[in-house]
Parts: C-alpha cells; structure tokens; sequence
C-alpha cells in the first residue's frame, strides 16, 4: 500500500496547472462516462421499442388473416401470404397451425414462440440461439378469450449495428473532448496563474532589497486582493527585520567606538614611555572603566535586540498609538507627588513602525519625565502631514545649557551624581531607533519650566 502510494506521488503532477489540469480532467472524464453510459441506454431501450413496434405491426396485419369466427380456428389465404408467413408463427390456444418454413419445429427460436403463444397475452423476449444473432419476438393474442395467438420474430442485427455504431461515436465524441478539456484547462490555468507568478517574482526581489513598493488591493480580483495583502504583511516584516539588523549593526559599531578608542590610546600611551605605578594603576582603571562601558553597552543593545526580534516576527507595520503610550505609562514607576497624563487629538492616530519599536523609542523619553518631574509628566499625540509627533513634556529642571550639545551622546550625563541610575544610553538609543525608520526624537531648548522631547515618526 505503501508503496502504491508512493509510485502515485511520484506520477502526480508537480505544477498547480497540472494538477488541476489533471482534476478537470478526471471530473470530465467521470461525468461523460455517467452520460455515455446513460445516453448508449436510452438508444438501446429506444431502438428495442422501434422493433417491438414493428412487430406488434407486422403481428397485427397477419392477425387479418386469422379467422376465428368459427368453432375452429382458420389462416385465410391472401395475396401476400409469403410475405405475412416469414418469421410468423400461428397458434390455436397452444397448437402450432403455421410456423416459418426454414425454422424447425424444435428449434430455439420455436420454442420461445411457444412460450409466448402460451401467456395469451401481449409479451416479447429476445433469444439468442447458438452461434446466431439475437432474435426479438413479440406474441399478440386473437380472438374472444385468446383463441389464437400470432408470434412475429425479427433479427435484431441491424439494431444492434446501430447501437455500435452510437457507442463508437460517443467513444470517439468523449475522447476529443477530453483532450480539448485538457488543453483548455492547461491555458486557462496558466493565465490566471501569470498575475500570481508575477506577484511571486516581485516579492522576492521586494524582499531582497528592503523595498517600500508594495502590491496593494486596488484593480485586483478578490483572490489577488487577499494574496496582494498577505505579501504586504510579509514584505513589511522582511523589511521590519532588515531594519532591525541594520540598526544593530550600526548601534553596535557607533556605541563601541569610543570605549574601544579610548582602550587604544591608553594602550598608546602607556607603550609610548615608561610609566609610574600610579600612572599605570591609572591607565589599568581606565581601561578597566572602558571595558565595563562596552559590556554595558553590548548587553543593552543585546537585550533590546533580542526583544525586538522576538516581536518583530509578528508585529505588523502600522501601530496605534494611543493604547501603546497609555501601556507604557501605566507600568512606569510613578513616584509619589507625580501625576502623569495622556493627551491626544484624535481617538486612532497610527505610525508606520512596529508596536516593539515605538516602545522602544518612547520609553527612554518617559522614565526620564517621570523621574526627573517635580509634580507631573505629559505625554500628547498629534497629527502632522505624513508624520505623527509625540510630545514628553515634565515640569523639572530641565537640561542644562552646557550639557545640550552632548544630550544624544552615548555615555553622556548631565550630572552623574544625581543618584538617579542610567548609563546614558537612552536618549541616544532613542534618536537612533527613530532615524532607523525615518523618524527624529528632538530637544525644545526654549520651553520652561522643565524639559520638552518630541518624537516624530512616519504615519502609518
């Protein structure tokens, strides 16, 4: 069985049109065989009844001849006697008055006559004697009380003939049929497969590059409409997830330059002349200091990587803004005496970015105002031409001046010591992810009291 099953995987078609080429051809075959069948018996029973009619015919003008008036019964002669006596037969009640002359009296065909002669009633049957071809007979009873029977015979050669002949003809019919269906089929198919084959070598060039062409539902039937949005979605996570490695990459490469760099010169220093033991505990710490750096920096990115991979899989390429911001806000560590608030104008204001990123992006903003806010931290959404900014605003000391050209520099705080932890990645991490997909996360140097970040991403 098993192997059945694997010779018939093997004979299958490998292309969709041969496969359906293949079930239309089956289906087609199936239901001209139902009606070839059906058609090929209609003929049949229509060409017996055509003989059982001329029977009955011949059987009623040999009945004009048959007197049965009298108190016995008698065959009148007529003109056309030979011509009436061929392949009859004529009974009184069961006797045998008359019978062809070339047919013996025990013959097969005679006694079947007989059989029906004595049913005194109308009834056929066709026999078949040995090494001949069939015979139809049909019997008609005479008289008052069936006193004399006629039995008419004919050969249903010619009829037969016929018959072949049809189910040739329909064999043949059947057969050109078949094939055109199939041909037919084979070029249908193919041409309503060109849009999706098209569609496939689109995609994956699409994909191969990153693009932002995209298929779109418009001027496409319904099953290409439905096809065109599956590839979308698939396109904006190939491309979700090319933007996530090019940002790794560069976040790895931008963040590691400068605690590798300073690692170097402090290497350059320490070979270029001799050295104190406070200098080189000096440059051991510093070193030290740069290689804590560049750890703490890989296992940030990493993280952030790694949950942006994990989410990037499923997450589609629109989001809505509103519910995320109103999440992140509600799992901040509000301390007491802040108050946060959450304004928008509009009830759905969508951005072209993955839910995982703009959380990303905004949560850096948020713990910063939430942590550095005297009495309240406020997030508002609005819609701008193409784009949708999102405002953080707090009421605290805000950004010094001085500090203001270093706020997006990695490893860079305003002050260190102000017992709040961090390691100066967010912000920069922040702006970074924002120009990854078009955006830009920016200072307002003029607003007071406190600080004011505006994010500024692609609608969605």
């Amino acid at each position: 069985m098993n192997r059945a099953r694997r010779v018939l995987r093997r004979l299958a078609p490998r292309t969709l049109r041969g496969r359906l080429s293949l079930v239309a051809l089956t289906t087609a075959a199936l239901l001209m065989t139902v009606l070839t069948v059906a058609f090929n018996a209609v003929m049949d029973r229509h060409l017996q009844h055509q003989a059982d009619d001329e029977l009955r015919n011949r059987a009623a003008a040999v009945a004009t001849t048959v007197d049965t008036s009298g108190p016995q019964v008698r065959v009148l002669e007529t003109v056309n006697d030979r011509l009436l006596d061929e392949n009859v037969w004529i009974y009184a009640g069961t006797r045998l008055l008359e019978k062809p002359p070339s047919t013996a009296v025990d013959s097969p065909v005679t006694r079947s006559a007989d059989r029906l002669a004595e049913q005194r009633e109308d009834a056929c049957a066709t026999v078949q004697p040995h090494g001949h071809q069939p015979v139809r007979l049909c019997a008609q009873p005479i008289g008052h009380h069936a006193v004399a029977a006629v039995v008419t015979a004919l050969d249903l050669t010619p009829y037969r003939s016929s018959a072949d002949t049809l189910l040739l003809g329909s064999l043949i019919l059947d057969a050109v049929m078949l094939g055109c269906t199939y041909v037919l089929t084979r070029l249908s198919v193919g041409r309503a497969l060109r849009p999706v084959r098209t569609m496939t070598d689109q995609a994956t060039q699409w994909s191969a590059v990153g693009s932002d062409d995209r298929f779109g539902a418009a001027d496409h039937p319904a099953e290409l409409a439905r096809l065109g949005a599956s590839l979308d979605a698939l396109l904006d996570r190939i491309r979700t997830v090319l933007r996530h490695e090019q940002q790794l990459t560069g976040e790895l490469s931008h963040e590691l330059r400068t605690p590798l760099t300073r690692i170097i010169m402090e290497l350059d220093w320490w070979r270029d002349r001799p050295r104190t033991d406070a200098e080189t505990r000096a440059a051991h710490e510093a070193i030290a200091e740069a290689a804590q750096s560049m750890r703490t920096i890989c296992d940030t990115l990493l993280d952030e990587a790694r949950e942006d991979a994990l989410n990037a899989a499923t997450a589609p390429g629109t989001t809505d803004v509103v519910p995320v911001l109103g999440r992140l806000l509600q799992q901040l560590g509000t301390p007491d005496g802040v108050k946060t608030a959450l304004e928008t104008g509009a009830p759905v204001l969508e951005a072209g970015v993955p839910s995982a990123l703009l959380e990303r992006i905004v949560s850096p903003l948020l713990a910063n105002a939430v942590r550095y806010a005297r009495s309240s931290a406020t997030v508002s959404v609005r819609r701008l031409p193409g784009a949708v900014a999102i405002d953080v605003v707090d009421d605290g000391p805000g950004v010094p001046e001085a500090f203001m050209g270093e706020l997006f520099q990695p490893g860079r705080r305003a002050d260190a010591d102000d017992g709040h932890d961090g390691a100066g990645l967010g912000l920069p991490l922040a702006r970074r992810l924002a120009r990854a997909v078009g955006g830009e996360v920016s200072y307002e140097p003029g607003h007071a009291p406190g600080a004011r970040f505006t994010v500024t991403l692609p609608a969605g």
